[in-house]
């Protein structure tokens, strides 16, 4: 059995877009037409590939056909630079997953250097480093920054560093909520920031301080950069990446909860694991910024 290249593009270009009219209107046919090959392409599979929900939703067989779309573009983008002639066409579009501090600490530098030197646009999907592997395993993306070491099938997974995070606080924060130091009495009543409610970061530093997770009163501030400045300007506590905090401390603008607790997050990149010319560039300028920025030691490589 073969699966027809333009059916299986199909089938991603709706996940990507999320219903048949936009996709239809990126493919350039008529929804119908989408509608179409895609009933053809389940026929032949003989299974159900997408859930026609708003925004659509792919099954498991589904995400299998997505991956395989996408694995082939990139390959045929790999061909075409290959043998010169990708000069002038369109450039490859790779969808990448990282997480909201890499991105804003770090990360862009590196895909800027790529796309000086290569045809490609980067569509990133943010997410908690924790969940940024749920859509490496949808095949949405081609590679991921993780906190998940265990490769995903089909993928490669190599340590970029550890992300150090401080525990910090305005000076008039601490003067009014921690007068005594950030003890458990303190703890349980200072407001802290949360980046949503995915994020444990303040909650794991509450529990190694003997704190009842739900005293506290939370603020969620989803955005990297405004979250640091929600903790600068004082809304409440948090722990910042040393990126963003080191300089606010040597100010005097922010001040450590606990100087000698730092915690350290492990990251990972997870990428398809395909002898793909424009993986590999990517993956080496995300590592050689990775080295200039995280914490570092070596750790292997694992694939699946």
């Amino acid at each position: 059995m073969e699966i027809p290249l333009d059916l299986a593009r199909t089938v991603s270009a709706v996940v990507s877009a999320g219903t048949f009219d936009a996709a239809a209107r990126a493919l350039n046919v008529t929804p119908s037409a989408v509608s179409q090959r895609i009933k053809t392409l389940e026929q032949l599979l003989g299974r159900v590939l997408l859930v026609r929900s708003k925004p659509v939703v792919a099954t498991d067989a589904g995400q299998a056909v997505v991956r395989l779309a996408r694995q082939l573009e990139l390959l045929e983008h790999d061909v075409l630079a290959e043998i010169g002639l990708h000069g002038g066409g369109t450039p490859t579009a790779v969808p990448l997953a990282i997480n909201a501090d890499s991105l804003g600490a770090w990360m862009l530098k590196a895909l800027a250097r790529i796309a000086e030197r290569h045809p490609v646009t980067f569509e990133v999907h943010r997410e908690d480093q924790e969940h940024t592997i749920a859509l490496l395993e949808t095949g949405l993306v081609m590679a991921a920054v993780t906190s998940c070491a265990e490769a995903v099938q089909g993928c490669v997974s190599r340590h970029l560093g550890d992300m150090r995070y401080r525990a910090v606080a305005t000076p008039a924060f601490v003067a009014r909520w921690m007068p005594a130091g950030a003890d458990r009495r303190s703890l349980s009543i200072a407001p802290l920031v949360d980046f949503d409610r995915q994020d444990d970061l303040q909650t794991r530093f509450l529990r190694a301080h003997g704190v009842e997770v739900a005293a506290p009163p939370r603020h969620y501030i989803p955005a990297s950069n405004e979250f640091a400045e929600a903790v600068a300007s004082g809304l409440g506590w948090g722990l910042l990446p040393e990126l963003q905090s080191r300089g606010l401390i040597a100010g005097g603008n922010l001040v450590e909860l606990a100087p000698n607790e730092p915690a350290d997050v492990p990251l990972y990149w997870q990428q398809w694991n395909l002898r793909s010319p424009m993986l590999t560039a990517i993956a080496d300028e995300v590592f050689a910024e990775a080295r200039a920025v995280l914490r570092a030691d070596a750790r292997p490589v694992e694939e699946a």
